[in-house]
């Protein structure tokens, strides 16, 4: 997907109308699931499928029943997922 950017304006509710644009280009429909990345001053959203959020919660489950799930075990497994999803690609 090509880059793109456009402006929206926070309303008093704080929200936040998607240009038409960037709405079609990611196939975000009405229900649609995005999730919110902070860092600093930059703000990320990344649209979520129910199959990239049960991809993502899958290992944390297991893990969960094998034995006790620590901080540090949460921090691995994100990173074993994000390696395994760009060996993939």
């Amino acid at each position: 997907m090509a880059e793109r950017i456009e402006m929206a304006t926070v309303s008093s509710r704080g929200q936040i109308c998607i240009p038409n644009g960037i709405r079609e280009d990611m196939g975000l429909k009405e229900g649609s699931k995005v999730l919110f990345m902070l860092n600093d001053d930059s703000l990320i959203m990344k649209k979520v499928s129910m199959q990239t959020w049960e991809d993502v919660t899958k290992p944390l489950k297991e893990s969960m029943k094998k034995t006790e799930l620590k901080e540090s075990d949460v921090s691995d497994i994100v990173h074993r997922f994000r390696e395994k999803k760009r060996t993939k690609k």
